[in-house]
């Protein structure tokens, strides 16, 4: 019983300050990449009080429910966005033993948790009575039908190669030589994960500089907070199944008592990549978004998934 409650503390603990750390990261890379000065100033050295300005300023703005909105749907929508990452942050090993749940079909378990993410940006838009809202919101499902395909494809490909569902098992039969056999399973992998997430440059239904922001239009205050509590803790979500699937988790140089602080520096690098993403690309079209996924993703995924099961065969 004790270390049922040790793991689930454990892992809200990692749920409520990885994304926060996320936060604050993008902050001060954005600021040194594209010179912004602003959140260089919130508390003196480097802008270190930029996180608790931020979460001042959405404590103190008025949480406004459109009278036009269906009430109940509005309201339970960011609850809906942000639970599916933190059951999948649960199943996510950091070490051998160092998991908050280790399913035997940890994969499976994680990649059906997030696709439910989805809901909450569903219900935002239906539930906000706005029709742009409703249209941001139709905008996320079609993105998400559409790059659901390669991002599960390119994460069954290395459960081939390791013969196992389980996240501590492939972390367990990952192999350096992996870097290469599955990279472009792991380029896939990441670009429909930032899709998913409706990062830039795939923001495409939320366009936050245009005058709307999709289904979240008309949130404000602290519900406003969860969509973006949501979406990082979705990018450590991301980084966490990128480092566990492709780049080895917890293998490194030194004993393996001190794997968890590889999986921790795996993480930071590739949400760093998903911060310099946003700031160096601009957003797609529509057809671009779609064309990309269907003529581009899937078919590269396929041979991935080929490739891997000749191999396994094979070798």
């Amino acid at each position: 019983m004790l270390e049922f409650v040790v793991r689930v503390v454990g892992v809200l603990v990692a749920f409520l300050v990885a994304p926060l750390l996320v936060g604050q990261a993008e902050h001060k890379v954005m600021a040194h990449m594209q010179s912004r000065l602003g959140p260089m100033y919130a508390g003196g050295f480097h802008g270190w009080a930029q996180l608790v300005a931020d979460g001042v300023k959405f404590v103190q703005k008025e949480s406004v429910v459109p009278a036009a909105a269906d009430k109940r749907v509005f309201e339970w929508a960011p609850i809906v966005a942000i639970l599916p990452y933190l059951a999948a942050l649960s199943a996510i090993p950091l070490a051998p033993g160092l998991v908050g749940a280790d399913l035997d079909s940890g994969l499976f378990f994680v990649l059906a948790v997030t696709s439910i993410g989805v809901l909450g940006s569903l219900m935002a838009g239906w539930g906000s009575g706005n029709k742009y809202s409703l249209l941001g919101g139709l905008r996320v499902a079609a993105q998400l039908m559409s790059y659901e395909l390669p991002f599960v494809l390119s994460a069954a490909s290395v459960a081939v190669a390791a013969g196992s569902l389980s996240l501590t098992g492939i972390a367990h039969a990952w192999n350096p030589w992996w870097l290469l056999w599955q990279l472009p399973g792991m380029i896939v992998f990441f670009i429909a994960g930032l899709a998913e997430l409706q990062r830039p440059p795939f923001d495409m239904p939320v366009a936050d500089s245009e005058v709307i922001f999709g289904p979240y239009t008309e949130y404000t205050g602290l519900r406003f907070a969860m969509f973006l509590l949501a979406e990082y803790a979705g990018i450590v979500v991301l980084a966490g199944l990128t480092t566990v699937l492709f780049l080895g988790g917890w293998s490194g140089p030194g004993p393996e008592s001190i794997g968890w602080i590889w999986t921790l520096l795996k993480v930071a690098l590739v949400s760093v990549v998903v911060i310099w993403v946003r700031v160096s690309f601009p957003r797609m079209r529509a057809d671009q978004l779609q064309k990309l996924a269907w003529q581009g993703l899937v078919p590269v995924a396929l041979l991935q998934l080929a490739l891997t099961g000749i191999g396994v065969i094979a070798f």
